[in-house]
């Protein structure tokens, strides 16, 4: 966004600053400007001179010699420019001045070019008479300007003015960085109210009057829109007696220094109100409407399009059109048709000012291969009360410029209007959340500035419809920052719970699950969320597994990046054989990651999205290497209880052999085995691997953090150790189950220290052995409450077929 101050000033007319004051006041209130640009860099002592007399060079055909009058003086120039004649009032650089640049309109040097009295061809000449390109600028933003020669000014121009000023140079642009949010200020009307603001400055509209013929538009026009919800609001005037004409050179000037090349009367005024309201206009011919009638529908599939600038447009369904009762004249919020453009022969034109579904027209403009700058706007969501102050300014400004006729009324055709956001005035609120001490009085005089109504009863703030950033408290508390000044917030500590430094608990979790994982010699990896279909394949998950229900993306990546994972231990797989095959010998990796489960699919609410931790090693490591990280981390966060390994996991992806689910008071938490050789296979794994996952969300309600202190035991431990023959088919820990079910209070520890099974072993029998440790806290124990509780023991474990060896 680019704005001449001068044009600023227009609805600031107090302000009073430099360049530089201006520049650093706009970035502290938050309208951050880029740069600026002097438009009379390097132009010293130019002047309006009149040429009194021309003569031809005595020594060069080409040469003329001019006595020109530069205001209560005379002075004689030599030029070779072909286009100047006795009575031109031409821009002339004196003795000692300095133009901008060369007449070939080449790049401008730095420091410009310094200008001396001399001689050429032998003939003295005290000066220099110039072009538009020597002044910095050319014949894109002053079309009056010759192409090859000196410029020409009108008649109304004083002779010994300031050339300069004359040609409205004396003025400074401005490059502004603007936010998307603020789509006010993609407007000079906005970035003025901004600078009003700023400077404590009154803030002066255009005061808006149209002159109306009497005539109704309805007999000119009717519009239907078909889509009210891609076109919120469609304003139509129309205007009659049309006269194509050059703008005046205020527009024109106001134009060319915001980059827009300056055209004709008709198409100067919607470029001006564009930049003016920030509204982009647009004006059809009239007599090109078939049937004088306004659709606005959304394209046909396929349709072909020719725009303004003369390309064949496809279109889809989703992009909206301006239509009349037999054809399509414009693309909505991008550009016209060439169909129904406007001419030199228009004779009574049609005026459009809309409002449009902004994420729509962004689409639209990407499909269409078009990009303009009222699609620029518009993409940004305009508010629709603006294209009808918008509207009317064109036509004032039609009106006033003896462009045409306006006729009375105007086409409003528009469903709901957006309600104005209230919000409560909490100025305590405000101070707390800035660390400030602003007044009341302050703050209101603030918001009066910026447009905000207060109701003193209420105690309301009302925001205008043109500030759709402000939606709550903290925006609100935001405008005071920006205008009390940020330079003036003093620097306090924060308060409240932040200040502990204190980590939510499930981040204190997944921060034990890291350190846990490191201290067993395990790296963290990352991998992608993004997932191929084809990875529930070389998992070897049934067709039917629920995992296989992934969320497919709508603008994947490609299709090895097409679905959100449901299992984590694809990219850890992928991890770990990479190392492998990168002939790591020993790997261990961990990964704190989301998998993502779609509660429907199609999916008609967000995906539920769970922590995993998952673990995955090869090498010097095998099962119950695993099964020990894991019970240290389950150690670490306070679940001291013991973990029931269940084998009859039934995953495809794990050893059908060496596989557990992890169960904690009933309730799974994970689960951990050794990869499927198959498996390995698939992702060239030649080895075992081992992984676990531990689900974060399952494994929170059962973590704590809070410790009891227990003292030193004061009285001695009983050991007794016990040697059993048990059948394969019970596990450990059905036994440890009846241990700690019956060794009762006294019961301090269980091991198990020795497993094994041979030929001294009947078949279908191993051999086990546990050191069982018994310590009452109140005294020293008795044989005979040892062998109670031993008595219970192993009673439980007879019942389960198992034999004390002897």
């Amino acid at each position: 966004m680019n704005t001449a101050l001068s044009w600023i000033k227009a609805y600031v007319p107090e302000l009073t600053c430099t360049d530089q004051e201006y520049m650093d006041a706009m970035t502290l209130s938050g309208t951050k400007v880029e740069g600026y640009t002097r438009l009379d860099k390097n132009l010293e002592k130019i002047v309006v001179g009149q040429i009194q007399k021309i003569e031809k060079h005595p020594d060069a055909d080409k040469l003329i010699v001019c006595q020109v009058d530069i205001g209560g003086e005379v002075i004689q120039i030599v030029t070779g420019a072909p286009n100047v004649k006795e009575g031109d009032k031409v821009p002339v650089v004196l003795d000692g001045g300095k133009v901008a640049g060369g007449h070939d309109g080449g790049p401008l040097p730095e420091e410009g070019i310094s200008i001396k009295a001399g001689k050429l061809r032998g003939v003295p000449s005290n000066g220099m008479m110039c072009s538009i390109e020597e002044l910095g600028s050319d014949r894109n933003f002053y079309p009056e300007a010759p192409e090859m020669g000196i410029y020409i000014f009108g008649d109304d121009v004083q002779v010994g003015a300031d050339a300069v000023e004359a040609l409205g140079l004396r003025d400074t642009v401005f490059e502004y960085e603007v936010t998307s949010n603020r789509v006010d200020c993609y407007s000079v009307i906005g970035i003025a109210r901004e600078a009003a603001a700023t400077f404590r400055k009154p803030f002066v509209l255009p005061e808006v009057t149209v002159r109306e013929n009497g005539e109704k538009v309805e007999d000119y026009i009717s519009v239907e829109v078909q889509d009210t919800e891609l076109c919120p609001r469609y304003c139509a005037r129309v205007c009659k007696n049309i006269k194509i004409a050059p703008s005046p050179q205020w527009m024109q000037r106001r134009l060319a220094a915001s980059g827009i090349r300056p055209i004709n009367n008709l198409v100067d005024i919607t470029n001006y109100v564009m930049e003016e309201y920030g509204q982009p206009m647009h004006a059809y011919d009239l007599d090109t409407i078939a049937g004088h009638k306004i659709i606005v529908r959304r394209a046909k599939e396929g349709d072909v399009f020719q725009t303004l600038d003369g390309q064949e447009r496809k279109l889809d369904a989703d992009v909206l059109m301006i239509c009349d009762a037999e054809k399509e004249v414009g693309i909505a919020g991008i550009m016209g048709g060439e169909n129904s453009m406007i001419t030199d022969h228009v004779t009574t034109v049609l005026f459009e000012a809309a409002t449009f579904n902004g994420a729509n027209i962004r689409k639209s403009a990407k499909r269409v291969g078009l990009r303009t700058d009222a699609s620029g706007k518009f993409e940004k969501g305009l508010d629709p009360y603006n294209a009808e102050a918008a509207i009317n300014r064109a036509c004032q400004l039609i009106e006033e410029l003896g462009c045409g006729e306006v006729v009375s009324g105007m086409v409003d055709v528009h469903g709901e209007m957006k309600e104005k956001v209230v919000l409560p005035f909490e100025p305590e609120r405000y101070n707390k959340l800035l660390g400030t001490d602003v007044s009341e009085q302050e703050m209101l005089d603030i918001f009066r500035m910026i447009e905000v109504e207060y109701d003193a009863a209420k105690r309301t703030l009302t925001i205008p419809t043109f500030r759709q950033d402000i939606l709550r408290q903290c925006d609100i508390a935001e405008e005071v920052a920006r205008f009390y000044g940020y330079d003036k917030i003093p620097t306090t500590l924060p308060n409240g719970e932040a200040t502990t430094g204190k980590l939510p608990f499930k981040l204190r979790i997944e921060q034990k699950a890291r350190d846990i994982a490191e201290y067993c010699g395990f790296s963290q990896g990352m991998c992608y969320s993004f997932e191929s279909p084809k990875v529930f394949d070389k998992l070897l998950l049934a067709a039917d597994d629920p995992a296989r229900k992934a969320i497919t993306i709508a603008n994947p990546l490609g299709e090895d990046f097409s679905i959100m994972r449901t299992v984590p231990l694809h990219g850890m797989l992928v991890s770990l054989a990479t190392n492998y095959n990168r002939r790591n010998k020993d790997v261990r990796l961990y990964e704190l990651g989301n998998i993502y489960l779609p509660k429907a699919l199609p999916l008609t609410q967000l995906p539920e999205e769970r922590m995993q931790f998952t673990l995955g090693m090869y090498g010097d490591c095998d099962f119950f290497d695993m099964k020990g990280v894991v019970e240290e981390f389950f150690e670490s966060i306070g679940m001291h209880k013991k973990a029931v390994y269940d084998p009859k996991a039934d995953r495809n992806y794990l050893h059908p052999g060496r596989q557990a689910n992890i169960e904690y008071e009933g309730t799974l938490v994970g689960y951990l085995g050794e990869v499927h050789p198959e498996v390995c296979d698939n992702y060239d794994m030649k080895t075992r691997a081992y992984v676990a996952v531990l689900d974060i969300p399952a494994v929170l309600p059962f973590a704590t953090f809070d410790r009891k202190y227990e003292g030193i035991a004061k009285y001695p431990a009983v050991l007794r150790d016990i040697s059993m023959v048990v059948p394969k088919e019970v596990m450990a820990g059905q036994i440890e189950a009846v241990i700690a079910q019956r060794g009762g209070k006294i019961l301090e520890d269980y091991q198990l220290f020795d497993i094994y099974e041979g030929s001294q072993i009947k078949d279908g029998f191993k051999s086990m052995a546990y050191s069982i440790t018994f310590r009452a806290k109140d005294k020293t124990l008795e044989e005979a409450d040892v062998s109670s509780a031993m008595k219970k023991i192993l009673n439980g474990l007879e019942g389960m077929g198992i034999e004390l060896r002897s």
